[in-house]
Order: structure tokens, then sequence, then C-alpha cells
């Protein structure tokens, strides 16, 4: 969704419908936390109902990033735990967490602590060799025991 789903993609698909959740680009919680944030996250009322799409791996700073991100409006919080940009990893986050599901777990239920909003994931079924049963199994499991409310699962694998 990255170079896709800005406010203008956002604007042209509410306009397709005005039921469908929204959701921006991938947005990373240093971009969130120290960027210019009325062009990186700001969004107009007729996008809503709209997600905000967090990039990390930090506990804390996602935390703070979605208390910015509740702050300005947004619906729900997502963390992007499928992207498999070579760029991204390197960045460690994206797909690459789906082999750290623990992590993943800390990550939501600091965001969970810190917001009234929804708190989701996005992942993929597995990553590299992982068997995508155990893999999706050990993720889920853990974000939901840390309070997530929806996991929305890309039914591909990286790798």
């Amino acid at each position: 969704m990255m170079d896709w789903t800005d406010r203008r993609c956002r604007s042209f698909h509410r306009a397709l419908t005005a039921r469908a959740l929204l959701y921006t680009e991938m947005v990373t919680t240093g971009a969130v936390r120290f960027g210019p944030r009325e062009r990186l996250i700001g969004f107009s009322a007729h996008e809503s109902p709209v997600a905000v799409q967090l990039g990390g791996s930090e506990p804390a700073e996602l935390a703070e990033a979605a208390r910015i991100c509740e702050a300005q409006g947004y619906d729900e919080i997502n963390l992007n735990v499928g992207c498999p940009s070579d760029r991204v990893q390197d960045g460690r986050f994206g797909a690459c967490l789906m082999a750290e599901p623990a992590r993943v777990g800390d990550c939501v239920a600091a965001m969970r602590a810190a917001v009234a909003i929804p708190v989701t994931v996005k992942c993929r079924i597995g990553i590299d060799e992982q068997d995508p049963e155990q893999a999706l199994d050990a993720l889920a499991e853990a974000v939901v025991a840390a309070g997530c409310e929806e996991l929305i699962v890309h039914a591909a694998r990286r790798g």
C-alpha cells in the first residue's frame, strides 16, 4: 500500500463507498513522532472511518505514535507485520516481525495501554521457511493475548 493509499487515493475510495474502512500508507514510528505530521498522517474528515498503519518494533515508540494518531482522530491503529520490502526489513519492522511473535505481542500490549481505539495487526501467513500454520498460530496467540482486536492476514508468505 506504500505510495498508493495517500490522501488522494483514500478520497477516491471514499467516493466509491461510505462503508469501507480505509487505511493509510504505512508510516514509521519515527516519522509520526518527529516528522511533519500533517503531511504524513493528516487526513480529511470525509475519509473516515480511517485506520493508520504503523511500522515499528519498539513498544514504547509504537505506544507514543499510537497516542499521536489517536489524537489526530484516527478510528483504528494497525500494526504492519506484513510488508516484505527489503527497506522495511532493514528497519526491523514489517514481515520480519513474523519471526518474533512475543515482540509483536509486546508492541500490541503497549499500544492497547496507550489508546482507547482498536489496535489491529496485519500480517502474512509466514516468512521464509516458516511453517505457515505454526507461524500464524504463534503470532495470533501472542497478539490476541495482548489485546489485538482484529488480525488481518495477507495469504502470502515472504521468501
